[in-house]
């Protein structure tokens, strides 16, 4: 055997897929997503997961990523560069998005990978004190866990690591879904710390990893405008926009939430803190249109629902969810009320978010005006070419 020969048995050659013509701008500018219909050929041939390079039309080498037949997103890009998927591949980025969050000041718990904002599209990680929870949401990503997890451990030495592999998402990927510790042991639930307040979550079965981190400096904002408000927290989960509020002055603190769940932890984490703040396990459309009823008046009113929308084709319907609630609260809003107001759908853009707040303003017969348009934290970096990296919104809106 040459050694001609002993390189190609050790390295097969990269399978390739091809780029319709003049279908390679959008790659080259940045965006990490390949469709389906933009490949010469049929994603057919490749097994879910597989590493190919992505080549142009004419041939040029464009980036190095995974395949999956079975999706609309049939290839996502990993490099632009010709360079082996290895553990030094994955250290190197987990590094460099470790280095970024601690040039930003997050220090205890924080969103440590957010997908393709890092140049690990399919990837999730947030970081709870010394313990890990990972969500992988591709058959790429799962494929390379393997590689991965020794990458975590070397960055962050924690002393365990969960797998939340229980998003529907994975389903059309082809995979299933599992939740398990596969490091080291935990006490659930964890306590943490995130601006200078303490929470109690379950990392196992609380909704996504367990917390929301993307809101962190929304939630800070309050500041400005809860003092001695009167304030109503919608889809509150475990409490962190009710104690926030409480924290900055907030007077007579509601948190509704559908999960009972969520409600003792919520009470509970209340109690960690030493602030008064009440909890009611409720359905919140119907509680709203029933405080509505009974003439109900609130200084301020906070919106933080679970994506109402899970696809494009189910826009109109979750536009109709969104106007109902917002409708309310604006009706529930007494004159100089605020509204806090937030859509993690990133199928609903700034402009359709804002849009059904019109009509929803119209609809409550309200003048409203915007005193704050916000986005999602800075441990969630958005990327640049990829507008749906961009998914949180976040209005802070004043009633006339």
């Amino acid at each position: 055997m040459t050694y001609r020969h002993l390189i190609f048995f050790i390295f097969p050659p990269m399978k390739i897929v091809k780029l319709k013509r003049k279908e390679e701008r959008r790659i080259l500018r940045g965006h990490p997503w390949i469709f389906s219909n933009e490949l010469q050929q049929t994603a057919d041939m490749f097994v879910p997961g597989e590493i190919v390079d992505v080549q142009s039309h004419a041939g040029r080498f464009i980036g190095r990523g995974y395949i999956n037949p079975n999706t609309l997103i049939a290839v996502r890009i990993l490099t632009k560069k010709q360079e082996e998927l290895d553990h030094g591949f994955f250290k190197r980025k987990i590094t460099l998005a470790h280095s970024l969050r601690l040039k930003l000041g997050f220090e205890e718990s924080y969103r440590a990978i957010y997908s393709e904002g890092d140049g690990l599209p399919g990837l999730i990680v947030d970081k709870y004190k010394d313990t890990l929870v990972v969500q992988s949401s591709t058959a790429g990503i799962d494929n390379l866990l393997h590689t991965i997890v020794p990458a975590l451990l070397e960055a962050y030495s924690p002393k365990a690591i969960i797998l939340r592999n229980d998003i529907t998402s994975r389903e059309i990927e082809g995979l299933g879904k599992e939740k398990r510790v596969i490091y080291g042991e935990i006490s659930n639930p964890v306590t943490f710390t995130e601006s200078g307040l303490y929470y109690s979550v379950d990392l196992l079965e609380g909704q996504k990893t367990g917390f929301f981190f993307d809101q962190r400096e929304n939630r800070l904002a309050l500041e400005r405008y809860v003092r001695g408000k009167r304030t109503l927290d919608c889809f509150c989960y475990i409490g962190a926009w009710s104690l926030t509020a409480a924290r900055f002055g907030a007077q007579d603190v509601i948190g509704l939430d559908a999960s009972e769940r969520a409600i003792a932890l919520a009470s509970q984490n209340a109690q960690l803190n030493g602030l008064s703040a009440r909890f009611k396990k409720a359905d919140v459309f119907i509680e709203l249109h029933r405080l509505k009823q009974q003439h109900e008046r609130f200084g301020c009113v906070i919106l933080d629902p679970p994506a109402f929308v899970k696809s494009r084709t189910k826009i109109r319907e979750a536009l109709k969810g969104y106007k109902e609630i917002n409708l309310c609260a604006m009706q529930l809003l007494e004159q100089g009320g605020i509204l806090v107001t937030c859509s993690c759908s990133y199928h609903i853009d700034q402009d359709l978010f804002r849009e059904m707040l019109i009509d929803a303003a119209y609809g409550a017969g309200r003048r409203v005006r915007i005193l704050e348009m916000r986005t999602q934290a800075r441990d969630h970096p958005i990327l640049l070419t990829a507008r749906e990296t961009e998914y949180l919104k976040c209005a802070i809106l004043i009633m006339d």
